[in-house]
């Protein structure tokens, strides 16, 4: 059985996806962008990052949610 989605910072998410190997491309406003060299990701800066949001970006970089909870460990 998997584990549910924590509550997430943007802070936690951008340290987790730099293991993932996205490096930060650019930033405007309150959002900042990433990328792999294959998946362009778009990470906004809220001091909690809603859930629908959050797997929107875990689609959008090809990870599933176990990797993505293995990357918080």
């Amino acid at each position: 059985m998997s584990r549910k989605l924590p509550t997430l910072s943007w802070r936690k998410l951008l340290k987790a996806l730099n293991k993932a190997g996205f490096k930060t491309v650019h930033q405007k406003g309150s959002h900042i962008f990433l990328t792999d060299g294959k998946h362009k990701i778009t990470v906004p800066r809220h001091e909690t990052i809603k859930k629908g949001t959050l797997l929107a970006i875990i689609q959008q970089a090809g990870l599933t949610k176990e990797e993505l909870l293995k990357l918080l460990d």
